[in-house]
This record gives C-alpha cells, structure tokens and sequence, in this order.
C-alpha cells in the first residue's frame, strides 16, 4: 500500500485550527450570559453622550434603555447634527416620559475633522464637566446594569473600558449574516485579544475618565486617525494603560438589513482596520475557515478520511459552543451564514488593501496608507 506524507497545506491548516481555539479558549473565561445586576449601582459622577442621525431599526427601545440604566448621578446628552433629522421628535418624547432623569438634547455640528460621529459630539463634549463620560453609539442597547459593568472593569491600569456590539433581534438573513460576523467572530477576537492584555477600544461603547482624554487635547486627540476608536487605543496605550472590555457586551439590534449594507459596513470596518492597525489587519485572513479548508481538500488523499469533516466541527463546533454559553443570537441557519461569514471575509479583506473610499452617514471619505482621513 503506498504510504503519502502530510503535506505542508495540511501542517498550515492545523496551525490555523489552533490558533482558532486558542481565540476561543481565551475568550471563554470572559464571556457571561446577560443577566442584570439586581444591586442599586453606587452613585457615579457621569455624562453618556449619546450621537444620534437618522432613525434605526428599535431606535426607540435603545434611546428609552439610556433613560432605563439603574445608575444615580448620570447626565445624559444626545447629539444630532441636523435640526431637520427625524430621530428628535422621539427624543423629545422620551425625555417627557423621563422627567426624573436628566437628559437633553443637543443640535448643531462643529467640523473639527472627517470624522461625522466627532464633529457631532463637539458640542457635548463642550458641556461636559464630569469626571466620568461615556460615548455610546445610538444603535446600542444598554442592559440596566450597564454603568455597573463598566464601572466593575475599572482598575488602576485601565484607561478605557469598551464593549463590543452584539447583535441581535434579527429579522431577515442580511441581518442574521451580520450577527455572525459580530458575534463569534469579531467579538470572539477582540475578548481573546484583550484577554491577553492587547484589548482595543471599540466606538460603539467607549468609558473613560474625562481628564485622560482632557490632557491630550479633549475630542481632537481621537480625531488623529480616521477611527475615533482606533486613536482612543493609541491614546490609552500612550498613557501606559490597557483597554478593558465588559465580560457582558451590551446588544445591538439589528433589525432588517440588505446584503448590500452588511458588505459595506464590514468593508468599511475592515478598510479603516488596514489604514489604522496593519500589523494586526493584514493577518485577519488566516482567520477564514475558507484557506484552511482549500489546503485539506488539496491534500484530502495523504489525510484520513475523517479529517475534514473533524476539522470542521472542531472550527465550527467550537465557536458555537462559545455563542451558546454567552447566550449570543445563533440563527438555527447559523452553520450556513458562518460559511458564508468566512467566504466573505477573503473579498472583504482583498477589497480593503486597495479601495480607500468609503461612505459613513451619508459622508464620503477616504483612508489614505498613513491612516489620515480627508
């Protein structure tokens, strides 16, 4: 019987399922299911400035989880750019409906960089006199022990405590394709990453203490990178300090989505992960099941005939037991979209090298190979 040496696609692909497990077995000490503290959180001294543009899919239910937090002491500032945007009317009615809280609405825009998110945040950012602030996207949900969780992430070495987006609430398949790119996937990456004490900062939910940023510049120390997030890292870790992210990231619903969007968003995130984080974007490809997968099938006639199919289950089986025990959304279609997810991951990264144009809320910009908006 002819005997066949194991190729060296297949020593690669065994290398990659490791390092794939290695993600997973870091980031699972980390991960919770959501259960909401039922202790009254102390009081803080914080501000939440919450930009806002356009209605989204459940934007009531994550304007009214700001008002909802059990957190004493905390000012809530929303921030839209245009007085004509069609989101303030339900602001307004949910601070009438929240006349115990204290929140208001801000309208007006200051270019102080390509950045929307930060030209619209400049005028909350100027009201602004605690010593703590968040900055929370409008598309996130904040479960009622919110503040409490960033606050517990809080230690001497932390300059920035963030949570990534969960998705849920799916309504469509572009929608659930999404949730399997920001479930185990990119969340899964970032828990390992800050597991091992290289956390970054992720924009959808940054806290902080207001006199770090303060020191180097207030909102124009994040507008030196394209990515508001991106620079909050280089500036956290030029403090000598980490980034922290919650053991319970908070959820973003995500309604309906068109393919077309999902493609652009993860594009678009991809493309500012290239201009601003090359060391780390460049290897993302090797996190596809997709090259892996093509070096076993080359060399399926040196391999036992249960190879592939166990490397398959092992990749794909461990990343849904990590789903199931944080209680993330998991489509019962879920084994499809992964594969689909990891399919899309080779163009998307191949796309992103080269294009540097991109669309955010309406704005065109452009990444250039130094990480300069313009």
């Amino acid at each position: 019987m002819m005997q066949h040496e194991i190729g060296f696609g297949s020593l690669i692909a065994a290398a990659m399922l490791t390092c794939h497990l290695a993600s997973v077995v870091a980031a699972w000490p980390r991960a919770r299911r959501n259960h909401a503290n039922i202790q009254p959180a102390a009081p803080i001294d914080l501000t939440i400035l919450r930009p806002l543009c356009g209605l989204e899919p459940h934007s009531k239910a994550t304007l009214r989880s700001t008002f909802e937090l059990d957190a004493r002491g905390v000012r809530i500032l929303f921030c839209v750019a245009s007085a004509n945007d069609p989101i303030i009317p339900l602001v307004r009615d949910c601070i009438a409906e929240y006349p115990n809280v204290n929140a208001e609405l801000l309208i007006g825009s200051e270019r102080i960089s390509a950045n929307p998110k930060l030209n619209n945040l400049v005028k909350g950012w100027d009201r602004t006199t605690s010593a703590w602030v968040a900055f929370v996207d409008s598309n996130v949900l904040l479960p009622i022990d919110a503040v409490t969780q960033l606050r517990n992430c809080w230690d001497d070495r932390c300059g920035m405590v963030c949570s990534p987006p969960i998705g849920g609430l799916c309504e469509n398949f572009a929608a659930e394709l999404e949730a399997t790119f920001l479930n185990g996937y990119q969340a899964r990456w970032q828990l390992a990453a800050a597991r091992i004490g290289t956390g970054f900062a992720q924009g959808k939910v940054m806290f902080f203490q207001r006199a770090l940023l303060t020191r180097v510049g207030g909102l124009g120390a994040l507008a030196s990178d394209p990515a508001e997030d991106a620079a909050a890292t280089k500036v956290v870790r030029a403090a000598g300090l980490n980034v922290r992210l919650v053991d319970r990231p908070f959820q973003q619903p995500l309604g309906s989505k068109r393919l077309v969007d999902v493609w652009k968003r993860q594009l678009r995130w991809a493309q500012l992960r290239r201009a601003t984080f090359p060391t780390y974007f460049y290897p993302e490809i090797l996190t596809s099941a997709v090259l892996p997968i093509l070096l076993l099938s080359v060399d399926v006639s040196a391999l036992p005939v249960f190879a592939l199919p166990l490397f398959i289950s092992l990749w794909y089986g461990s990343e849904a037991a990590l789903i199931a025990r944080c209680g993330w959304t998991q489509s019962p279609r879920w084994l499809l979209l992964a594969f689909a997810r990891d399919a899309l991951i080779v163009p998307i990264w191949l796309t992103a090298i080269w294009r540097n144009k991109f669309e955010w809320q309406g704005h065109a910009m452009s990444v250039d190979d130094l990480g300069a908006a313009s």
